[in-house]
């Protein structure tokens, strides 16, 4: 059962990580007023690696974390 549960979050994190490449490629093509997309999803992003380059050996074991989660 929890291999199921686990295969599940795998999918939808592979979902999600799809999700947001696709939104930043449509904004790269139609600017940042695509009517079908939540925001400005390049500004949320640089500002999410800004915060974790700001926030000096913490964000940098953050960003560390994150790469071995998503590389898996």
């Amino acid at each position: 059962m929890l291999s199921n549960v686990t295969g599940w979050i795998k999918k939808l994190t592979e979902a999600g990580v799809g999700l947001v490449a696709l939104a930043v490629v449509v904004q790269v093509i139609f600017g940042s007023s695509v009517s079908f997309l939540p925001g400005d999803v390049v500004a949320r992003l640089t500002d999410m690696i800004g915060a974790l380059g700001g926030a000096g050996l913490v964000g940098l074991i953050t960003a560390g974390l994150l790469y071995t989660i998503f590389s898996k």
